[in-house]
Formats: structure tokens, sequence, C-alpha cells
């Protein structure tokens, strides 16, 4: 049906359809009520380096305060690629981001066209899809099944076609705490070359991987390594959300029309906070990982005493948890998550905002344990007692 000029919408269709991704509320919860969150992903550990602080006072000071190079401050993407595993020029391979998000926005937008289908595994980050249907695209589910969350080789294989531009991954997995394996990466690289398929995986939490473990990047992997965009963050590595540091690691011909792209959006991030992260020591990934470690088992007694149900967490700063043996089927997580609000004063996320249908999360919590030991014994004191 057309429309005259006057009925037309004074907004587009693919923004008029976006969800508002089904946490709208619980930022609100979080901000106005007196209460643990272990909500919002916003770190409470680890906490913000002092030295990196007084280094971004100290650039403003000396004047750094206007444009920086849209590619990102020089030594800030020579230190990003000596963190990397894999062998990265920083000069043709780094692009600096306004976060994360602007990240994968670019790799989206210079990967894909209107109508193209985007392969993206549910339960899993939120923006993932909207991100996915805002560039134009069409999100291509595949499940990964509980207790586990792992991907049936088959699903997946169906899921690609001659319209598949991309498929977009994260590992460490935000909500589900699964990190990819070799066996699983092997498959993807697999199809990505049958389809010719570009590969975006978010590895913002690439710091925090638990028992052993090796955190593996796309950009390690063959068959993955020469169509792989990895998108990362000092977000949570620093404990610097709102500093909105991220980046892009990609080849020189993708980089090239990426920082395009991102010139016409953003130009930029602040340069004095580019500068900063650029000069200070970051923390040992070893480290690093083993301090969250300690959170993420403290995180697992609490809420397995509780009576919630979950696989092993093994990397990033969630716990996806399964509240079904304490409702018995019969609450749906925003309710408990309400409830549990009211009578315990500790906010939790429900899980319905991570599936690609709403009702397959009615029995899932998000639980963020990048939190000071501290807040997390006063949530087991509370959530104890109650």
């Amino acid at each position: 049906m057309t429309h005259s000029p006057a009925e037309r919408s004074v907004v587009s269709e693919r923004s008029a359809g976006l969800a508002d991704g089904g946490l709208t509320e619980v930022f609100m919860l979080a901000r106005t009520r007196d209460a643990i969150d272990l909500a919002i992903g916003t770190p409470g550990h680890p906490e913000v380096p002092a030295d990196m602080i007084e280094e971004a006072a100290r650039a403003m000071r000396a004047g750094h305060n206007q444009y920086e190079h849209p590619m990102g401050d020089a030594l800030l993407r020579r230190r990003i690629a000596e963190s990397l595993s894999a062998a990265t020029d920083p000069d043709t391979e780094i692009t600096v981001t306004a976060g994360a998000t602007e990240g994968l926005y670019i790799a989206l937008l210079a990967s894909v066209d209107p109508g193209d289908e985007v392969v993206v595994l549910t339960p899993g980050f939120d923006q993932f899809a909207s991100a996915i249907r805002l560039v134009g695209a069409v999100p291509r589910f595949v499940p990964l099944h509980a207790p586990e969350w792992r991907f049936d080789p088959a699903e997946l294989a169906a899921a690609f076609n001659s319209r598949t531009r991309a498929i977009v991954l994260n590992t460490p997995s935000n909500p589900t705490g699964r990190v990819l394996t070799r066996e699983e990466l092997d498959h993807l690289a697999e199809l990505c070359e049958r389809w010719n398929v570009t590969a975006i995986c978010d590895e913002v939490y690439s710091n925090f991987v638990f028992d052993g473990r090796r955190h593996l990047s796309v950009a390690d992997v063959p068959g993955l390594a020469e169509r792989s965009v990895v998108v990362g963050s000092l977000s949570k590595s620093h404990a610097v959300t709102g500093w909105r540091l991220g980046f892009l690691r990609t080849d020189p011909v993708r980089t090239e029309v990426f920082r395009r792209v991102h010139a016409l959006t953003t130009l930029g991030t602040a340069a004095p906070l580019q500068m900063a992260a650029g000069r200070v020591d970051w923390a040992d990934p070893k480290d690093a990982s083993a301090q969250m470690a300690r959170r993420r088992d403290l995180a697992q007694d609490i809420f397995s005493r509780m009576g919630m149900k979950f696989a092993p967490v093994e990397g990033g700063c969630f716990l996806f948890a399964d509240i079904s043996p304490i409702t018995a089927g019969q609450t749906d997580s925003l309710t408990f998550v309400r409830e549990l609000l009211d009578r315990c004063g500790v906010l939790l996320t429900p899980g319905f905002p991570f599936f690609s249908s709403p009702d397959l999360g009615a029995h899932y919590v998000r639980i963020a344990f990048n939190r000071r030991t501290e807040t997390l014994r006063e949530a087991e004191r509370r959530l104890l007692a109650a």
C-alpha cells in the first residue's frame, strides 16, 4: 500500500521497528533504586587505573583537546596491536572507534548490504540483532542449546546460503559465558570459506578466561583469519565504559573501507583519553583472568546455593542461570527480577532480551559478577537471608 506524503511516517521503517532492547526497565531500576546492581555490565572490578586518569588530565592540560586522526592515536593503536595474539600492523589493521558499539556498526555497514543475511547465535548480546536490522540486513538466528550453550553443526550449516554475507560471533560470550573452542571455530571457518562470509567477532571480554583456557581469536584461525573482523574495547578490561574506547582489527583492505565509514559516523573518539590509554601499563591478562575468576567462583557459589542451575562460566563477566528450579517454571524472568529486587534489594537482568524469541528466555537471568568482592558478599547476605 502506498501512502501520501501527509500519511508518511516521520521516522524510517528500519528505526520504527527497533525494539528498545528489553533492558530499559532494568537500567531505570538500577539508577532509581537503592539496590545492589548485578544487572548492568558496568565494572565494579577492575578499578579504573589511577595513572590513566592522571594521564588523561595531563593530556588535556597540555592542550590535546582537538580532533585526533580518525584512525586513532598512534601509540594507542600500537599498544592494542601488541596486546593481540595475532600479528597485527597498527598502521594498516587497527582503527580506534567510539566503543565496541560503533565498531560493530562500522563492520556491518562496510560488510553487508540491505537485504543480505547475517548469521547470529541465540542467546546472545541483544544489540547484535538490532544492529543487523538497523543497517538493513536480516538476522538469521541459530540456536545455542542449554545447558552448555553449544550450536548444532547441522543447524549452523543450514543457516548459510547464497544471501549470507556475515556472521556475528562473541567469545567469551555475553550472556552465556561460553568460550568458543578451536573445533567450533574450525567448523565456522569451513562454512565461512565455502560461502565467502565475513566473520565479525566481538572479543571485548578476551582478558577474562578461566580454568586454564586460552582465548582463541578468529584472527588466529586459518580460514577465518583472512575474512575476520575483531571488535574490541577497553571498556571492561580497563573499567572505562564512559571513555568509549573501542577498536577494529582486520586486514588492510577492509581497514581502508572501515576508516572511511568511521570518518563519516563519529570521525573519532576523545583525543586525550586515547593518549592516556596508550601511555600507561596495561594489566597482565593472566592476572586479570585470575582476579575475575575469583569473583566468578563466588557468584557461582551464591546462586547455586539459591537453587539456580547453570553451566560453569568459561569466560567474560556474566553468569547465565536457569531459575526454573526455584520458581517451578511458574514465574517469568522479569517478574522474578522485580520480586527479587523488592524482597532482597538485589537487581539481576531478565533473560528474555538475549533470545531471538522472548519466550525462550522466560526462565533465565543474567548476573554480572565484575564487582568488588564486598559487593558480592553483601548480595550474598541479602539473598540467602531472605
